[in-house]
């Protein structure tokens, strides 16, 4: 009986000590994604949309500022699809357009507005090109299904 008693004592704690280390690797991956999240800063999304709106804002998180920038440009494809869908615009001029109206207003919003140095983000290219092939995506998406519905014969 002793020995059942210490192999049951032994099972029960090693059953514990398994809970124990799964709830740690879980408490450590719910951190991590917290913190890739930007939830474990400390920064809440009325901090960063403030400052995206603030000319000459500071950015002690450069991928907070690389955010903005992404998701500035995915609404933008998504604003841009709509209105080159409304107005029958179509074929090369319309993908010339986007992109360089797209390219340029994210280089003066990133340039002038926010007054930022390039070179902390590694060059202005970088910038240019953070999150382009998605916006690029919204905006196709957007501009056939309202071109084909409004304009189709």
């Amino acid at each position: 009986t002793t020995t059942t008693s210490q192999r049951d004592h032994l099972a029960s704690l090693s059953f514990q000590l398994a809970n124990l280390s799964n709830y740690l690797i879980m408490a450590t991956k719910t951190k991590s994604v917290q913190e890739r999240n930007g939830v474990g800063k400390g920064q809440c999304l009325g901090s960063v949309l403030n400052r995206a709106l603030t000319s000459n804002s500071q950015w002690p998180d450069k991928d907070e500022f690389l955010d903005v920038i992404y998701w500035g440009r995915q609404v933008l494809g998504i604003v841009l699809g709509l209105v080159w869908g409304f107005i029958p615009l179509k074929g090369f001029i319309g993908l010339f357009l986007f992109c360089v109206i797209n390219a340029a207003l994210i280089y003066f919003y990133a340039s002038s507005f926010q007054g930022i140095d390039e070179e902390e983000f590694g060059g202005m290219w970088e910038l240019t090109k953070e999150g382009f092939v998605t916006s690029f995506a919204g905006f196709l998406v957007m501009w056939i299904i309202l071109y084909s519905g409004l304009h189709y014969d």
